[in-house]
């Protein structure tokens, strides 16, 4: 489980596909406090740490990635040179800073505007319908690995628009100082909107 609450901005440094997708992280991490087998989101996705170590550019550690997970994340997200949002995973007795996140992604979204309010961002993200019933105003939802609060939520055309504000701290400590209109991210709904919608398609009509 995670929060989404970044605690680095990780840049992948090689990819190599053999079976998998193996992609080595850069991080500020210490690989001295990683386990192998340690869950890290990067970017909203929850992956196993296979290998890490200390090179000349710094600390590193390397994930596996499913042609699955490729497929249902946001385009481009899997080359070298991209920034990641990183979260290592919650430990029991820590602060649960936004809300519960698991790392699971539920859809992509598209950036359809992004335009000043005051000193932040107000960034609206265009999805697909299916996760509509999912999103609610002044709910919770994680983009990229972020843990957010939507602002308002239309439904239109077909399709879902949502929107949140970024606060200059958050743009800061993630990678969303670098969002452009066009480009996809990774959506994953409030864990427990999920179990709700499963209970209601349960109950007799």
């Amino acid at each position: 489980m995670f929060t989404g609450i970044v605690s680095d901005i990780g840049t992948i440094s090689a990819v190599e596909t053999v079976e998998d997708t193996r992609v080595t992280i850069h991080t500020v991490y210490d690989p001295a406090t990683i386990d192998l087998g340690a869950s890290i989101a990067c970017s909203g996705v929850c992956l196993t740490v296979i290998d890490k170590g200390t090179d000349e550019d710094g600390n590193w550690f390397a994930v596996d990635v499913s042609g699955e997970t490729i497929r249902r994340t946001a385009e481009g997200q899997w080359t070298a040179g991209r920034r990641l949002n990183l979260e290592r995973a919650l430990k029991l007795g820590e602060e649960l800073g936004g809300h519960i996140v698991t790392g699971h992604v539920d859809g992509i979204g598209r950036i359809a505007d992004i335009t000043d309010e005051g000193g932040s961002k107000r960034i609206r993200i265009v999805a697909g319908p299916d996760i509509a019933p999912f999103v609610a105003e002044k709910g919770s939802i994680t983009l990229d690995g972020v843990s957010l609060t939507v602002n308002d939520v239309e439904d239109a055309g077909g399709l879902l628009t949502i929107g949140v504000n970024i606060i200059p701290h958050t743009a800061a400590v993630t990678t969303f100082d670098g969002l452009a209109a066009g480009d996809a991210i990774n959506i994953e709904i409030d864990v427990l909107a999920r179990y709700l919608g499963r209970m209601k398609s349960l109950l007799p009509s």
